[in-house]
């Protein structure tokens, strides 16, 4: 079935451990906050989950804060009693979250690396060739990028 237990609570502990370092939040407003995200991560993907076509949807799953709290994390945050302006102080200005079937990664900062959090191999072994032709809302994020990477001005120093 379409599970997505595992993706959803390894994103929501994720956003909840960059609540606990930044501090003044306590364990038991973090797991409230906590069970609030992944509850309306599961509200929010039910229709939009789909482990044979994992990239399809991934858009619609992109948790992001910039400029703009994302309303998931707003709305388990309200429910601990955190505002909008709390959350900024608290958490990355720039922060985007992929949930996708198989894989969880982020991204802090517009032009930061993207790290992966949680990585399971699709079932059917198929996942090499599935991988090359995946076009996912991380590759859409760098294409769409007007300003050149730092790696490519530096190849351009004469």
């Amino acid at each position: 079935g379409a599970d997505m237990r595992t993706e959803i609570s390894t994103a929501a502990a994720f956003v909840s451990r960059l609540l606990r370092a930044a501090g003044g939040v306590g364990e038991e407003q973090l797991r409230c906050f906590r069970e609030c995200l992944q509850e309306a991560m599961r509200e929010h993907y039910r229709h939009h989950w789909f482990p044979l076509v994992p990239s399809k949807g991934s858009g619609y799953r992109c948790i992001r804060i910039n400029h703009k709290m994302d309303p998931l994390i707003g709305k388990a945050a309200g429910t601990i009693g955190l505002s909008h302006e709390r959350l900024f102080q608290l958490l990355p200005s720039e922060l985007t979250l992929w949930v996708d079937p198989f894989e969880v990664s982020y991204r802090i900062g517009e032009d930061g690396s993207i790290c992966v959090l949680y990585e399971s191999p699709q079932p059917g072994g198929k996942a090499a060739k599935q991988l090359e032709s995946r076009s996912s809302c991380k590759e859409e994020w760098r294409i769409g990028r007007s300003s050149p990477s730092k790696a490519y001005n530096m190849m351009t120093v004469s």
